[in-house]
């Protein structure tokens, strides 16, 4: 049945109506409710960090009035008492409007919250650095005064304190500058930057791709700054229209498309003694990219990895300041693509180092010598690392992260340096799930963030050994915890295995009605993402949109294609110069999976996902229409020459390299289409551009196809806001309701 233009005036109606809270009742979940504070899941501190005695724990909290404008605030380990440090509101009550640079950084990194964002320690403890406003503030605990350090029109943005602390530096108007806390003189460390030309900041694909955030790092003995230069002019210069309620903005961007110019760069080293800056002239290396940079710590070796234009080959190198030289230590080799880590540790007698890599076809660790000889491997099997999270020298042990016991969970290890034992690390978590860690400067303590489908996220403090020691959030589901209303409702997912047409295993989740009768039909929603990097099928706490549909009669099913992140590179590589094919495979896998179960409808199934999710349900839609009857595309890409080059040439190399970038564009089978179709998209998207959809649109109403749009005016990929989420969601939900919801 068409999802026609009067029914999504129905669907809006709906909305409003739940707006008014007249339709909501005590125990009754709302897409209003879910995005309405308190959050469902209870209250768990953010951006929580050891200050560097280990003897407090500093993180970021929204007051009740405002969950989403965050505070600044301590844990006394000893003491077991939380202070509030900073108030966002004690600093100004009302924050000035970003800079673009600030915008587009926040929107990098996925921040939607206001207030106090992102802070640091110094080196001492003494104090706490964070940005507000556009300026920087230094705080001191046990103090009430905070020090404001600059006052300019200007951002200062990406803000840090030297590895001393005797310095504060920062990024203004694409410059570096940095502030002696003694004198309290500023310092230009350059000045050129501006247009097209930006000093110790990461350009548009370093942080969106490489997660690389920051284009300045600091040598440990403060006696050097190693810094970027970017010239984004190589860049195709993309003018678009971002759209507003009531303006329409021109935006000039500098967009890398597929197969097009990136940016010049160069890694330079600032001597504050002299203010010389000594380029290494990284324009002598072939095509590609700058992934990281990182100081040994003696300060005279400086190292960087260097990734080949086909991200082939990843190279780490140092340079030593004292001799200038410089040497390659490791050059790892793909004939797909390399993933990028952070898993670089230099040991304290600068004369060893850990790398990751993923050589044996899974991600593991390698101790090496600083003249590039393998000592040993340091961990081993057909699992992989997640990430390397501390290494405690006196003792000679490695902690790490990872999917030893099962690809759907995350577990702490423990091995030796020492020792050859790699397959058999000492698991340290006991219980089933994921556990995200974050170990004190010393690894004589460490925070484990713990979620499973039945648990939401609870932070515990525990020991090296894995003893407890205090809770920072239970976040026990008591009778007062705001989940406590809904849970009569709720419904834990089943999980399961099914096998991929080359053998390989495909793990699937699945979320059933609470009131699940096995003598009815039902219809099914499948929530995908499907891309690489990501993984959604794992035991940790669920979606509560995926609750919500259930509880309106939907199954819901979610399966880890070909493809996906945490499974090695055998399970990640049939997507090379092919995306679209396995991973929709694996879908109609899972489609016929479903429909073989007696309870399942196979007439009512729809598909709904963003961003590649969304390129997922179109090409369903497209490919698969046997299979699908309804769809929602959110932010979809439509055709990878319009997306960004590292990270579409990773997978499908060069648009100029054959058919593979026609093959897997929406365009060729957007005729196929029989179902109904929904896309939405934010109209000021800077990352998966809104010519995406607009390319869509155009096609399929040449082809004289049906479908509905939904477009959001000043949004950008990630589609935030409160009101904006409460809309999007009662729509997606309206329209599967109308479609394959019950008749």
């Amino acid at each position: 049945m068409p999802f026609t233009f009067n029914r999504l005036i129905q669907a809006v109606a709906l909305v409003a109506f739940s707006l008014s809270g007249l339709s909501v009742s005590a125990d009754e979940l709302t897409i209003e409710r879910i995005f309405s504070g308190p959050g469902l899941t209870g209250e768990t501190p953010k951006s929580l960090k050891f200050s560097p005695d280990g003897q407090h724990l500093s993180y970021l909290k929204g007051s009740k009035e405002n969950p989403q404008r965050y505070d600044l605030w301590l844990y006394d380990v000893e003491a077991k008492k939380h202070e509030l440090l900073v108030s966002a509101d004690q600093l100004a009550a009302d924050e000035v409007a970003l800079s673009d640079e600030e915008k587009a950084r926040r929107e990098r990194q996925r921040i939607s919250a206001s207030g106090i964002i992102e802070y640091n320690w110094s080196a001492t403890g003494e104090a706490l650095l964070f940005p507000y406003n556009g300026d920087v503030f230094y705080y001191q605990p046990g103090t009430t005064d905070t020090r404001q350090l600059t006052k300019t029109k200007a951002f200062e943005t990406d803000v840090k304190f030297s590895p001393k602390g005797n310095y504060v530096s920062y990024i203004r108007e694409q410059n570096v500058y940095f502030f002696d806390l003694a004198s309290g003189e500023e310092r230009a460390i350059t000045s050129d930057g501006g247009g097209t030309l930006k000093f110790g900041m990461a350009e548009f694909v370093a942080q969106e791709e490489m997660k690389r955030m920051s284009g300045y790092w600091w040598a440990p003995d403060e006696s050097a700054i190693a810094l970027t230069k970017v010239d984004e002019s190589p860049v195709p210069l993309a003018t678009r229209s971002e759209i507003y309620a009531d303006t329409i903005e021109t935006i000039q961007q500098r967009y890398p498309f597929a197969g097009s110019d990136n940016v010049d760069i160069d890694l330079g080293i600032y001597q504050l003694n002299n203010s010389r800056i000594e380029w290494l002239k990284l324009g002598r290396l072939e095509d590609g990219y700058l992934a990281r940079v990182k100081w040994v710590g003696d300060s005279r070796y400086l190292s960087y990895q260097w990734q080949s234009r086909n991200q082939q080959k990843l190279s780490l190198s140092i340079y030593d300041r004292q001799d200038k030289i410089e040497q390659e230590l490791v050059a790892e080799t793909s004939d797909s693509w390399l993933n990028l880590h952070s898993d670089l540790y230099f040991l304290e007698d600068n004369k060893h180092f850990i790398w990751a890599s993923e050589r044996s076809g899974f991600k593991h660790l390698y101790l090496y010598r600083l003249d590039g000889s393998l000592i040993r491997q340091l961990s081993s099997g057909d699992w992989q690392v997640d990430e390397l999270e501390a290494v405690d020298e006196s003792t000679g042990t490695i902690y790490f992260t990872a999917r030893k016991a099962s690809p759907l969970e995350s577990h702490l290890y423990r091995a030796q340096l020492n020792t050859g034992s790699s397959a058999k690390p000492t698991r340290i978590t006991k219980r089933e799930g994921m556990h995200d860690i974050e170990f004190a400067s010393d690894a004589r303590s460490y925070l484990d963030t713990y979620s499973s489908p039945q648990q939401p996220r609870q932070v515990s403090l525990h020991g090296p050994t894995g003893n407890h020691l205090a809770w920072l959030a239970e976040n026990e589901i008591t009778d007062e915890h705001p989940l406590s209303l809904y849970l009569r409702q709720w419904s834990y997912p089943e999980f399961g295995e099914l096998e991929a047409e080359d053998g390989q295993t495909l793990y699937y989740k699945l979320t059933k009605p609470k009131d699940f009768d096995a003598e009815k039909s039902y219809p099914v929603l499948v929530y995908v993402y499907g891309g690489p990097g990501a993984q959604r099928v794992t035991k940790s706490w669920g979606s509560a949109f995926v609750q919500y549909m259930a509880q309106q009669g939907f199954i819901v099913f979610t399966l880890d294609n070909r493809g996906s992140a945490n499974r090695g590179k055998q399970f990640e590589a049939p997507i090379y110069k092919n995306m679209g094919g396995p991973e929709i495979d694996d879908q109609v896998t899972g489609v016929k999976y479903l429909t073989s179960l007696p309870y399942v409808d196979a007439e009512r199934i729809g598909i709904y996902g963003h961003s590649y999710g969304g390129y997922m349900s179109l090409l369903a839609l497209f490919k698969a229409s046997e299979h699908f009857q309804a769809g929602v595309a959110g932010a979809p890409v439509t055709d990878w020459r319009l997306y960004d080059t590292h990270y579409t040439e990773r997978f499908m190399g060069m648009p100029d390299e054959g058919d593979a970038y026609a093959k897997s564009s929406v365009f060729p089978y957007s005729q196929n289409l029989k179902g109904d179709l929904l896309i939405y998209h934010g109209m000021a998207d800077d990352n998966v551009l809104f010519t995406h959809s607009t390319k869509l649109y155009k096609q399929l109403q040449d082809n004289a196809q049906s479908f509905e749009m939904m477009n959001y005016p000043g949004k950008k990929h990630s589609i935030n806001g409160r009101h904006t989420k409460i809309h999007l969601y009662s729509m997606i939900a309206q329209f599967f309701q109308q479609t394959i919801g019950e008749q």
